[in-house]
């Protein structure tokens, strides 16, 4: 039985990468596809943002002289080109998704109508939020928060590519110790990079929880959903 009936799964654009260092991996695109097939046949009701780090940062652009807002909105649509490439993996398997996006293209993507995009979800669709909030300055972490309350999610799985919240980079730190469970505050006050500081304080303010989880071990949605004991949780 699923611990959640809605939820908002957070993903980065360099997650759709794979070993590449740039741009889209189709067999990447295809397993993520899958184990988001296998949470929805549970009778889960599941949200997505996407990031666009994969094809264009606008923070990194705006370090190097370019203006930050023309920058942002660069990203956006970055990450509107990997929602299209998850659309086209999830469908291909036979997953009905709905692109909505909150910078306006109607010949690719349906605008953001926050009613719509109830609607999808009620009828069992998979829905990917593309564009992030459509405001410069704003990260995609934000936009997930966001949309997750918009869309009055359970909880935020945050996949990324190492199995929780630790004190330091595990990559980099080998004494790096891993938490279980952290309070929104602590990760605030110890700066550890879950999400944005504007993505956790939302988070907090609306008492949602996130679960960070390792996304490249197989079937780790799937634990998730079912309430196992995986990555890390921030809760209050």
């Amino acid at each position: 039985m699923p611990a959640f009936r809605r939820v908002l799964l957070k993903l980065s654009g360099e997650a759709l990468m794979g070993e590449q260092q740039y741009g889209i991996d189709p067999r990447i695109a295809s397993q993520i596809a899958r184990e988001v097939g296998e949470i929805q046949q549970l009778g889960v009701q599941v949200a997505i943002v996407i990031g666009g780090g994969n094809i264009f940062r606008g923070v990194a652009a705006s370090t190097k002289g370019m203006d930050r807002a023309q920058a942002d909105y660069m990203g956006m649509l970055g990450t509107v080109v990997n929602a299209l490439a998850l659309q086209d993996a999830l469908e291909q398997i036979g997953v009905v998704t709905r692109v909505l996006t909150a910078i306006e293209m109607r010949s690719v993507a349906e605008p953001f109508i926050r009613r719509r995009a109830l609607r999808h979800l009620e009828k069992g669709r998979i829905v990917i939020f593309a564009a992030g909030t459509g405001n410069p300055y704003f990260t995609t972490d934000t936009a997930a928060a966001l949309r997750a309350m918009e869309m009055k999610a359970e909880v935020i799985l945050k996949a990324t590519k190492v199995d929780g919240i630790y004190t330091a980079d595990p990559v980099t730190n080998p004494t790096a110790t891993k938490f279980a469970e952290i309070t929104y505050l602590e990760v605030l006050e110890k700066q550890l990079k879950v999400m944005d500081a504007t993505a956790i304080s939302l988070c907090m303010d609306n008492r949602l929880p996130i679960i960070v989880f390792n996304l490249r071990t197989p079937g780790n949605m799937k634990r998730a959903i079912m309430g196992e004991p995986i990555g890390s949780t921030v809760r209050s």
